[in-house]
């Protein structure tokens, strides 16, 4: 029987019959436990000499240390690549200069050069122009990947998966692939562990979120900037925003207050050309601005123009369904998949009382009971592709030579990076991404990984190499030492994981233990 096919055949009946690491962490030291769960839930898992390094610093200034990641220095490597990335120091609104729309398109924000003379030539232009943006976005995945891997500021970078994810964006609609980099580094990171309210403001200004929901078309009917493409309401934004920004579903909205929400974001848009340099990417525009009093959740909110927006922004940030919704989703993100109810309302309650302040919300939630229930609650959130893959290279302590080779096993895994095509964005239950095929995909990673391979390439654009022929990627490194992997992880294993590892050969042992029930839990 070929390794791969053992693994599976071991493996994938123990994750699907519900084994779970919650056993073996309650076998373990309390203290050993707590080092682990903290890294698992507050990072991406531990790399090589992490555990130690908590244990010396202990698990509490370690929590503080990370609920303020400028206290943390970053490495100068990983800094120095970070820096290489051209578009990554670019904002909105030079990207926007710099790139402007598809040749011969009508789409605003961006300086036009002189159009193509033939069809030819303006396909060619095309087709230069696909591949111009597909660097940009090659860039923006290299740049999330590194942080993710590398940057010891994990809580930092989970917060900000966690916010892009809740104000998704999909990159591979029209321009939004523009700035789906600076989209994060503009309107999510500087504020994921600061306040809501700013998070809230700021995405609903940026032009990945503008474009993606098609508010730059929104347009009060009957104004004068009512013309082309922008004639009248375009209620996308405002609908997401009610449904999945703040209130949720279940929030106590109606119909009427998506219109009338859609009606205050008139004329919020893009910049034509001319505009870019002085004011970015944004633009409000007040000829297509309904500029009539609006009814929002029962409150008026008086024609203003522009302040409107803002006005909005704040009632919905303030309101208690808000704070429910928000303090459920982190609930279910750092405890359980259905989080205990008297956990969520506690910190939708510390959510009102600091108005939005995410870092001191996640401090109530890192002290509470519900978070350090061993018994109940360690090991019992199931990896996405995302967390597994990106936990499973920090395990095996590779350097990410190339980023890229982990956007082909992440589309594989049904996961591509920033690749969401809704804009409720990813799940994170367990009962999301657990599924035969999906086990064998990672198994198949898992097996991969353990001999040292990576792709050499990506084709982000394309569809990537089936892992079922990743035999033919080229050696990177060298096969993993078990032992070794099993003490980065803190060995975790239950005893029938430990059964299936003693009685495997010494060759397979570290795809094992890569494709464990315990390394797909946290």
């Amino acid at each position: 029987m070929k390794g791969w096919q053992f693994l599976g055949s071991a493996i994938l009946a123990a994750v699907l019959s519900g084994a779970t690491s919650a056993s073996a962490v309650a076998a373990k030291t309390a203290a050993n436990a707590q080092v682990l769960h903290v890294l698992n839930r507050l990072g991406y898992g531990p790399r090589p000499g992490d555990i130690e390094r908590v244990s010396a610093l202990g698990v509490e200034r370690y929590i503080q240390q990370q609920l303020w990641p400028e206290t943390i220095s970053e490495p100068t490597s990983l800094l120095s690549r970070l820096a290489s990335l051209e578009s990554q120091r670019m904002s909105s609104a030079d990207l926007a200069r710099t790139f402007g729309p598809p040749p011969g398109s009508k789409q605003p924000a961006a300086r036009r050069s002189t159009a193509p003379a033939s069809p030819d030539e303006l396909e060619q232009a095309r087709e230069a122009y696909r591949r111009r943006l597909s660097g940009v976005a090659r860039q923006a995945m290299e740049a999330r990947l590194l942080r993710a891997v590398e940057s010891p500021r994990q809580l930092q970078e989970v917060m900000t998966d966690f916010w892009f994810n809740h104000f998704n964006v999909y990159a591979n609609k029209g321009l939004t692939r523009l700035w789906v980099g600076s989209y994060e580094q503009e309107a999510i990171r500087p504020d994921a562990l600061g306040r809501f309210s700013d998070l809230l403001a700021a995405t609903a200004r940026h032009p990945a979120m503008l474009f993606y929901l098609d508010n730059w078309q929104n347009t009060g009917p009957g104004t004068p900037g009512a013309q082309g493409r922008r004639l009248g309401l375009n209620e996308n934004y405002a609908r997401e925003l009610l449904e999945l920004h703040t209130l949720g579903v279940d929030g106590g909205y109606s119909q009427n207050d998506v219109t009338e929400l859609a009606r205050v974001f008139t004329g919020w848009g893009l910049c034509p050309a001319q505009r870019i340099a002085s004011s970015g990417a944004f633009c409000f525009d007040a000829s297509r601005h309904d500029p009539g009093d609006k009814v929002l959740l029962g409150l008026t909110i008086r024609g203003g123009g522009f302040e409107e927006g803002l006005q909005a922004l704040d009632l919905l940030a303030r309101h208690p369904a808000t704070a429910r919704r928000i303090a459920f989703k982190l609930a279910q993100a750092f405890v359980a998949d259905a989080p205990p109810p008297a956990l969520v309302g506690r910190l939708a309650a510390r959510f009102d009382e600091s108005a939005g302040d995410i870092r001191a919300v996640l401090a109530t939630l890192f002290e509470s009971p519900e978070f350090w229930n061993s018994r109940k609650l360690f090991g019992a959130k199931f990896k996405t592709p995302y967390r597994y893959v990106v936990s499973a290279v920090r395990a095996t302590g590779m350097p990410l030579e190339q980023p890229l080779a982990l956007t082909g096993p992440l589309t594989q895994l049904g996961m591509p990076l920033f690749g969401c095509q809704t804009p409720d964005g990813y799940k994170n239950t367990r009962t999301a991404w657990l599924s035969p095929e999906a086990m064998t995909r990672r198994l198949s990673f898992a097996t991969i990984l353990a001999a040292g391979r990576l792709p050499a390439v990506a084709a982000v654009d394309a569809a990537p190499a089936d892992l079922a022929v990743a035999a033919e990627w080229p050696q990177l490194g060298v096969p993993l030492n078990p032992d070794a992997l099993a003490l980065v992880l803190g060995s975790p294993f239950s005893a029938k994981t430990r059964q299936i590892l003693a009685r495997s050969p010494s060759a397979l042992r570290s795809a094992l233990i890569l494709g464990s029930p315990e390394m797909m839990s946290y």
